[in-house]
């Protein structure tokens, strides 16, 4: 496999599928240092389809676990303004933003958790107005996948770490696509096919949904009215489609914010800042988060639930059928961004407005007589497999099977 030739189809089918760059945009990319190669070849890309500027905002994960080892409680919980007037800047000039994830899904592991929850909330309080507008879909953006040798060897434990990379390479590449003879063709009659599942949930105006698994999942979820299921292609504020996720294999929508009762048990471990939580359940009642425990990270699981206003709510529900291409693969990846994409999947905290009728235009002040959460954070946790039963009831009474086995029955 040569990888230059698949960076350059890859960048190409994220800046002109995903992203779809053209003349004028200011393109802000943030990336792992050991993704620079990749990089290059997205910045090259942007530039040739017309980009008039492309900031690149590079991180290292190992001095960030250094500036977490040494700093304190308190120095990490203030956020310096020149960063803030970076990100409102470029979002003000109508940038689209690329993120790359790769980072180590334990680089936390040891380090004090009150930190890093400080640092999250300060850093969700210092951005919130441009997380905001992210979320809104003001502007383009997008999240792809890089590997590194730490995330590599976490998901090949058995391989040493060149051999690793390469091979996580070569997963994260089948699951865009970029084997098949024309990945963009690919893409674009897959976002069709999302779009086919999403239009049948909007009709049908559920009232809410069941889910129910052999794990123990037994939940009833509220739909809000007006609610909007959305597939893999959005629009911006400004018209422009656009893909969030490369790779995408959800439909998702937003709860009622009070309407979420029973209890739901994951089925994919949580990579969440770096810290490991698994074997957990979240018990509801009318929204809120009653009950719960974890065998694995259950202290960072207290910190998700507690770091923010509404944190211990649903933002997001989003249906994925077991029988992925990325599921398929039976590689457990630690990365939400890939896990997500291969099991049904709900999000604590903030939820997208866009994914209401008119939610882009209505004041957060009002976010809650919708039934919108807002808050903070964003926390996507799996719950799906193969055994994952969902039924919907329309406002008329009517049971519908959206679910069986795991998989859309529609």
């Amino acid at each position: 496999m040569n990888l230059e030739k698949m960076f350059d189809k890859y960048a190409d089918l994220v800046i002109k599928c995903a992203l779809k760059i053209k003349a004028g945009d200011i393109l802000v990319i943030r990336s792992p240092i050991e993704a620079s190669s990749l990089t290059e070849n997205l910045v090259k890309k942007a530039y040739e389809e017309g980009a008039k500027k492309v900031q690149v905002d590079y991180s290292d994960e190992n001095i960030t676990k250094l500036k977490y080892t040494y700093e304190s409680e308190k120095t990490l919980s203030q956020v310096p303004e020149f960063l803030i007037e970076k990100e409102n800047y470029f979002i003000n000039k109508k940038a689209k933003y690329l993120s790359i994830t790769g980072g180590n899904p334990e680089l936390f592991k040891g380090i004090d958790s009150s930190k890093i929850k400080a640092a999250n909330v300060a850093n969700g309080i210092a951005f919130k107005d441009f997380s905001e507008k992210l979320m809104s879909n003001y502007t383009s953006w997008c999240v792809i996948g890089a590997a590194t040798k730490a995330w590599a060897t976490k998901v090949f434990p058995d391989l040493d770490e060149d051999e690793a990379k390469l091979k996580l390479w070569e997963e994260i590449f089948y699951t865009v696509r970029l084997f098949d003879d024309d990945p963009v063709e690919s893409m674009n009659k897959h976002i069709e096919n999302l779009d086919k599942y999403a239009e049948f949930l909007n009709k049908n105006n559920f009232r809410y949904l069941h889910y129910k698994s052999k794990k123990g999942t037994d939940l009833i979820v509220e739909l809000p009215k007006g609610y909007i299921f959305v597939g893999s292609e959005e629009k911006n504020s400004f018209g422009e489609d656009f893909v969030a996720n490369v790779p995408s294999e959800e439909v998702f929508s937003l709860p009622h914010k009070y309407g979420v009762n029973g209890i739901v048990y994951n089925t994919k471990p949580l990579n969440h800042n770096g810290v490991i939580v698994d074997k957990f359940y979240l018990k509801f009642k009318d929204g809120k988060v009653i009950d719960f425990d974890a065998e694995v990270g259950l202290d960072e699981l207290k910190n998700i639930l507690s770091s923010a206003k509404d944190s211990d709510r649903l933002g997001e529900i989003a249906l994925v059928p077991y029988d992925s291409p990325i599921s398929k693969r039976n590689i457990l990846f630690f990365n939400t961004l890939y896990d997500e994409n291969a099991s049904c999947h709900f999000a604590l905290g903030k939820a997208y407005p866009t994914c209401l009728k008119g939610g882009e235009n209505i004041d957060e002040k009002d976010y809650d007589k919708y039934g919108i959460n807002d808050s903070i954070v964003h926390v996507d946790f799996m719950v799906g497999d193969e055994s994952t039963q969902i039924t919907g009831q329309r406002w008329d009474g009517t049971i519908v099977k959206i679910f069986e086995d795991g998989n859309f029955a529609i």
